[in-house]
C-alpha cells in the first residue's frame, strides 16, 4: 500500500513551524500557526487548561477514541538573572547540551511582546584572553547571552523590558539542501507536527476519515517529561510521534521508521506495538523495532507518571 504525500507541503509546513519559537512552556507564537494550518483543512483547534492544542477528527467508527501526539515544544532557555555588566545568565528548559549551542544566535522574548536577538557564549569566550577558554565546562553557570544591543549594565538591559523568567529561543538553522536533505535543530519534534498536518491534507484531498475518532495533540512540555501526563479520559489508545534514535544498539537509521518497544521507563503496550508493526509491514515501510535507553516519550509520561488507563506506543516516521 503506497501513499502519495505532498513533500513540498510537508517541507514548507515544517519550515514555518520550526521557525516559530516554542521553547518548553512558551505557546503564544505557535498556537496561531497551528490554528491556521488546521483551518486549511476544515478543522478547528481546541485547548485544555494547559494550552495544549487538539484537533478532533471524526472517524468511520466513533465507538472509541484514539490519540496521536506530536509535541510542539523545543529545548530552550530562560533568563536567570542579569549581571551588573549587562550579560544575561540563563537556565535551560529541557536537556540543553550547552557545548552544542555555543556561538549560536538566540532571541529573548519579553512578556510585553518584544524580541531581542543575541548570542550565547561562554564567559571565557576567547583563547586570546582567558586561560581556561578551552577547558572550562560549558553549563548553566558559565554560559551567558550577549544582546545585539548597546548595553553595559543591568539597568540598560532592564530598560529594554527584559526580566528574569523571559523565554529565550535558539535559532533552528533550518536548511534544505539542493539534493533534498533537511538540516535543522528541533526536527524533534516539529517534523512530526508537520507530518500531522500533511496527513490532514491527504485525508481531505482523498475524502477519507480515520477508522476511529482521532485526537491530534500537540503538548508543550514533552522536553521536561510532562507532555503526556494529561490524556483526555475518552482516549483508549495513544501513539506518540517523536524522534528515532541512531546508535550502536539500534537497528534504526535516518531512512527507516523507528518503532519503540521500550524506552527508559517501561515497555510500550504489547498489543498496540504489535499492531503498529503489522501496519508498517502492510504499508511497505522500511521500519525497525528498537529499545531506547536514555529516552522517554509523551506516551509513557501518561502511563508511568499518572497511570492513565489507555494503551500507549511510540513511532517516529518523519
Amino acid at each position: 500500500m503506497k501513499f502519495t504525500i505532498d513533500d513540498k507541503f510537508l517541507l514548507d509546513c515544517f519550515q514555518e513551524i520550526v521557525n516559530t519559537p516554542s521553547p518548553v512552556g512558551y505557546y503564544p507564537r505557535l498556537n496561531p500557526v497551528l490554528e491556521k494550518y488546521a483551518a486549511m483543512f476544515g478543522h478547528t483547534v481546541t485547548y485544555d487548561n494547559r494550552s495544549t492544542p487538539y484537533i478532533t477528527l471524526e472517524g468511520e467508527d466513533n465507538s472509541k477514541t484514539v490519540l496521536i501526539g506530536a509535541h510542539a515544544d523545543t529545548l530552550g532557555l530562560v533568563v536567570r538573572r542579569v549581571d551588573p555588566n549587562g550579560m544575561i545568565r540563563v537556565r535551560n528548559v529541557g536537556g540543553i547540551h550547552f557545548g552544542s549551542i555555543e556561538g549560536e544566535s538566540v532571541t529573548v522574548h519579553t512578556r510585553d511582546g518584544r524580541d531581542y536577538t543575541g548570542l550565547i557564549a561562554c564567559q571565557s569566550h576567547s583563547v586570546h584572553v582567558f586561560d581556561d577558554c578551552r577547558s572550562l565546562e560549558r553549563n548553566e553557570n558559565t554560559m551567558i547571552v550577549l544582546l545585539d544591543e548597546k548595553v553595559s549594565s543591568k539597568e540598560d538591559v532592564y530598560a529594554l523590558g527584559i526580566r528574569n523568567g523571559d523565554f529565550i529561543s535558539i535559532d533552528p538553522r533550518c536548511q534544505i539542501t539542493p539534493n533534498g536533505y533537511l538540516k535543522s535543530r528541533f526536527i524533534d519534534d516539529k517534523a512530526a507536527v508537520a507530518c500531522c498536518f500533511t496527513m490532514l491534507k491527504y485525508l481531505k484531498e482523498n475524502n477519507l476519515k480515520p477508522k476511529y475518532r482521532t485526537l491530534l495533540a500537540f503538548p508543550y512540555t514533552e522536553e521536561i517529561g510532562l507532555g503526556g501526563t494529561y490524556v483526555p479520559p475518552e482516549v483508549s489508545e495513544y501513539v506518540a510521534l517523536d524522534i528515532g534514535l541512531i546508535g550502536p544498539d539500534y537497528e534504526g537509521n535516518e531512512y527507516k521508521v523507528s518503532i519503540c518497544a521500550k524506552d527508559n521507563a517501561a515497555p510500550y503496550d504489547y498489543n498496540l506495538t504489535s499492531h503498529l508493526i503489522k501496519k508498517a509491514e502492510k504499508a511497505g515501510c522500511d521500519y525497525a523495532v528498537d529499545i531506547f535507553y536514555r529516552y522517554g516519550t509523551d506516551g509513557n509520561a501518561g502511563i508511568c507518571r499518572t497511570g492513565t488507563d489507555c494503551r500507549c506506543s511510540k513511532v517516529y516516521s518523519c
